[in-house]
């Protein structure tokens, strides 16, 4: 019994041998070429040998999304990987691969964990929400709103829900059964359609590498009056000078374009104030706030700050042979920085 264990033990090893199985992790959207593992060493391939072998990746898609470096023995990106168009419903997303050995007839199976990383922002289906409620609506009052959708995961998902723009109302989260988090409007304070028949809560988040010439928020405005006495046009106000050459107002559609790049290191909100007037001496004003995010758009800075010309060959482990400085322009976990040798 003991050597029929044993030799089932050397069986088993063997085919685990022929069958190895290598675990690597990366994130999504590194460029092409990529680090992902150093697969002859973990496997313990000989760099000179890999040719005479015929040792290649094999994956059963239709897409190839790894290679293997003919002269280091690295496995490595051949594509940019976007986690969301592969997996967008599953929440581990798992790449596998083969590397096939034809000179000793071996496979080894591969298994590539794609992480997720903050690339994408919440938005909503639709820009725009209207509310009819009576003036005789008590505070309190709850009205659901429409759920925002995030395709990251975990802490790069949705978070949290704000309203900004008007002090009758509010805004209150409630916790569904799954976890997800459902927003509801609030009425705060007594409505009075004779002091205000429309309240306008605009608040846009935009990320800074959207492109020149994009829409980002269309207002409108609605006047009783019929023909041309209910004709409505739109101008701004802007905050600061800075604002005129970034956005324009269409007079006629209310739209608000982007009309240079934005930038979130320079800039990381603005304040405009729209105002909806008749043919008439009749106008109603709105205020938007365009909310900048961060995108990961700067590269690192690497500089030495002080260096050894000469080293002595009895120098100890440890001696520092040279100071270096970085830095990132970018923040949060964008601006993260990592060094290596």
């Amino acid at each position: 019994r003991q050597q029929r264990a044993l030799l089932w033990a050397v069986l088993l090893a063997a085919w685990e041998a022929a069958w190895g199985q290598l675990r690597y992790s990366v994130p999504e959207e590194m460029p092409k070429g990529s680090f992902v593992g150093d697969v002859a060493k973990d496997l313990g391939l000989q760099l000179p040998a890999i040719h005479d072998r015929g040792v290649h990746i094999v994956e059963r898609g239709s897409t190839q999304y790894f290679s293997l470096h003919g002269k280091t023995g690295h496995l490595v990106t051949a594509e940019r990987i976007d986690r969301e168009q592969l997996c967008r419903l599953v929440e581990k997303c798992v790449l596998r691969c083969e590397l096939i050995v034809e000179g000793e007839m071996q496979v080894y199976r591969i298994e590539v964990e794609i992480r997720d990383i903050n690339d994408n922002a919440p938005s909503f289906r639709e820009a725009e929400i209207e509310l009819r409620l009576s003036e005789t609506t008590a505070p309190g009052a709850r009205f659901p709103l429409p759920r925002a959708h995030d395709p990251d995961t975990g802490r790069n998902s949705l978070q949290s829900y704000e309203l900004r723009g008007d002090e009758h109302f509010s805004l209150a989260v409630q916790a569904g059964p799954g976890g997800d988090q459902r927003p509801e409007l609030v009425l705060a304070k007594a409505l009075d359609r004779e002091e205000a028949a429309v309240h306008e809560l605009y608040s846009v988040r935009v990320h800074e590498d959207v492109p020149v010439g994009s829409v980002l928020v269309i207002v409108t405005a609605t006047d009783a009056d019929e023909g041309l006495n209910g004709l409505v046009k739109y101008s701004m106000k802007k905050e600061t000078d800075v604002a005129s050459d970034i956005f324009h107002l269409d007079s006629e559609t209310g739209e608000i374009k982007l009309l240079s790049a934005l930038d979130f290191e320079e800039d990381t909100s603005y304040k405009l104030e729209v105002q909806a007037h008749d043919s008439g001496a009749l106008f109603d004003t709105a205020k938007v706030t365009i909310t900048v995010t961060d995108v990961n758009d700067n590269a690192p800075e690497l500089t030495v700050s002080s260096k050894l010309n000469e080293i002595s060959e009895d120098a100890q482990p440890g001696t520092v042979v040279a100071l270096l400085h970085v830095q990132d322009q970018d923040s949060g976990a964008n601006g993260e920085v990592r060094c290596s040798l």
